[in-house]
């Protein structure tokens, strides 16, 4: 994962729930190009092929409530996105998120203030949002967080833990 994020943006609204972001019929796939074909599709026949022209997503409050379907973040992955910015997620979908290495932040001030189409600059070690002329801060990332993200995910991350050799 790189320290800089950079694209542009879809536009989503509060309380995009997990059964928007992938039916539950789809839920017997793991993979996430496979996933991705679905994702969204709720919203519209052409839908997952629209945001495969975006890069980050900015929702308002609770994205990814509903159900615990770990597919949800999986399936935005496939599409290519590389972040989301949200007012608030829902904590199981944040958490999900994580493990699927699908960078996710908190920044409430965003989503006004942005348009469909806009581009953004994320900087993950400063904990800043650049778009058009300001920036906005959001709440740095833990050091446990940023380390499963720089391996692509929780497998990932564990599976370094468990061939490193003991730390003294």
């Amino acid at each position: 994962m790189e320290s800089i994020i950079q694209g542009r943006v879809y536009k989503f609204g509060d309380n995009i729930n997990s059964d928007v972001i992938i039916p539950g019929r789809y839920l017997i796939y793991i993979d996430a190009e496979r996933l991705s074909q679905h994702a969204f599709e709720v919203l519209g026949d052409d839908f997952p092929a629209k945001l495969r022209n975006y890069q980050i997503l900015v929702a308002g409050r609770n994205f990814g409530c509903g159900s615990a379907r770990e597919q949800a973040a999986t399936a935005i992955r496939g599409l290519g996105i590389n972040a989301i910015v949200a007012s608030s997620f829902s904590r199981t979908f944040y958490r999900n998120a994580i493990n699927d290495g699908l960078p996710i932040i908190e920044c409430p001030d965003l989503h006004a203030a942005v348009e469909e189409g806009d581009d953004l600059r994320i900087d993950l070690a400063q904990a800043l949002i650049f778009h058009r002329d300001r920036h906005y801060a959001f709440p740095k990332l833990p050091d446990s967080v940023r380390g499963i993200l720089e391996m692509g995910g929780l497998a990932a991350y564990l599976k370094t833990q468990l061939t490193s050799p003991p730390r003294l």
